[in-house]
């Protein structure tokens, strides 16, 4: 029995020793990721990073809108792997049924009868340099006033002419 139990042990010590931590580096409790340092294919750090998030859907992950917690994944990609933050240029389009990520606090409390949980990462991302768009066109069908809007997040005119104008400059999509 004691043998059995050691060896348990021993097993357990190394595989607690071997597990790789999530990490949330620069975008501190969100998109957590796992560093994988001789992983083939790894972000550039000679490379300018101008990724354009099109954010449609009202998925959640881990309590907040996925597609929000997939630009924080992405930067926390970057940051991990030493991408510096000048070479790192992050904009997202939000609409669709999406657009009530933009809520400010009273007003998803009013109409979900809950506080929005994309708030601190709203924040987040804009301490991280990240432009928030949300389309005009979807605010004005879903009767949203830009004062109902947090102030995390820029109207534009639509999300067609976020993506068209960022792609036209040379950003990547990434849906």
């Amino acid at each position: 029995m004691k043998i059995h139990l050691s060896l348990l042990l021993l097993l357990f010590t190394c595989v607690f020793l071997n597990a790789q931590v999530w990490e949330t580096p620069a975008v501190a409790g969100y998109g957590k990721i796992k560093n994988f340092k001789e992983a083939a294919v790894q972000p550039d750090p000679s490379l300018h990073y101008k990724l354009l998030f099109d954010i449609t859907s009202t998925s959640e992950k881990e309590g907040v809108n996925k597609g929000l917690w997939k630009v924080a994944r992405t930067l926390n990609m970057l940051a991990i792997t030493s991408i510096p933050k000048e070479q790192i240029h992050v904009v997202v389009a939000v609409h669709g049924p999406a657009t009530y990520v933009v809520l400010n606090e009273e007003k998803h409390q009013e109409k979900f009868e809950k506080a929005n949980p994309n708030i601190p990462l709203l924040k987040s991302l804009k301490e991280q340099g990240v432009t928030v768009y949300v389309c005009g066109q979807a605010t004005a069908e879903l009767k949203i006033p830009e004062e109902n809007m947090h102030p995390y997040v820029t109207t534009a005119f639509s999300a067609l002419s976020v993506l068209s104008n960022y792609l036209l400059n040379g950003y990547t999509l990434i849906p």
